[in-house]
């Protein structure tokens, strides 16, 4: 496997640190971008010389820019480059502060656009790179409880659907990574969790709320293995755009998508009534 640079948003723990690991296990040179200056020795340690922290904010506009531009210098250009950096906000619609989910958006969505516009321009002048961004079996299907969090990686999953049909013609892949459940702390301490004030919600939240608290930490998601398999695309000369991993998101995904394709078909003759009888005036 031909040695790769890598950027990878994140990489203090959970699923981002397991992608680091896995393409340093691989040989690559690895950047990842920690939010504290605490945590930048920590990720050097694990390969020095081919493992480099950068401590970067990624709702910064000004600062997404400079640090991937002082890393195309002084690392060398960029081959990978994953947009990780998340968090899961859990909360009923209705009792979600609006406050909470435009810090959601922030991070979510347009963290992982400045880095991936960020990388771009490098990537098009070499006419070759391939950018990720982690999205969540939640960008494809969601549940209650979630609106806040799936509304984000819905969100995200347009955007690298466009993206990706726009940097074609430039030799650069997009790839929209898709998790289930990982045995990571995201739905334990890293998760931010509305505070619940409506009664009429409890029947139906809480013990979805008290059952995921109660599965984090033994997740049916091997992080390794996820770092495996994005390794393992990243290798490929028409890597996939989507990547789903975990067979928790499969099942959840293919359901949500045979529910939309049945709302389709079935009102297939309604759709077709909203057109202008003389068809479109060109």
């Amino acid at each position: 496997m031909q040695q790769q640079n890598w950027l990878i948003t994140g990489v203090s723990s959970g699923l981002g640190r397991a992608f680091a690991q896995a393409a340093l296990d691989a040989g690559h040179t690895v950047v990842g971008t920690v939010r504290s200056t605490k945590d930048l020795g920590d990720f050097e340690a694990l390969k020095p010389g081919h493992a480099h922290a950068r401590v970067l904010d990624v709702t910064d506009d000004a600062a997404v820019p400079r640090v991937i531009d002082e890393v195309e210098r002084s690392v060398g250009p960029l081959d990978v480059v994953i947009a990780n950096a998340g968090y899961g906000l859990e909360g009923v619609f209705e009792e979600t502060p609006l406050a909470e989910v435009r810090r959601q958006f922030e991070v979510n969505v347009f963290g992982a656009m400045a880095t991936l516009q960020a990388a771009l321009p490098h990537m098009r002048r070499r006419r070759r790179g391939h950018l990720m961004a982690v999205t969540s079996m939640g960008g494809l299907m969601a549940v209650p409880g979630m609106s806040a969090y799936c509304g984000s990686k819905f969100a995200l999953e347009g955007v690298l659907e466009a993206l990706g049909k726009e940097v074609a013609q430039f030799g650069i892949h997009v790839t929209a990574i898709e998790p289930g459940s990982f045995r990571t702390d995201w739905a334990g301490r890293s998760m931010t969790r509305a505070d619940r004030t409506i009664e009429d919600y409890d029947e139906l939240f809480a013990p979805i709320r008290d059952a995921r608290q109660k599965a984090s930490g033994n997740q049916l998601g091997n992080p390794a293995k996820a770092g495996e398999a994005v390794v393992h695309i990243a290798s490929l000369a028409e890597p996939p755009h989507h990547l789903v991993l975990g067979s928790d998101a499969l099942r959840l995904v293919n359901a949500a998508r045979t529910a939309v394709d049945a709302d389709i078909r079935t009102w297939d003759e309604l759709s077709r009534t909203t057109d202008f009888v003389q068809g479109a005036q060109l």
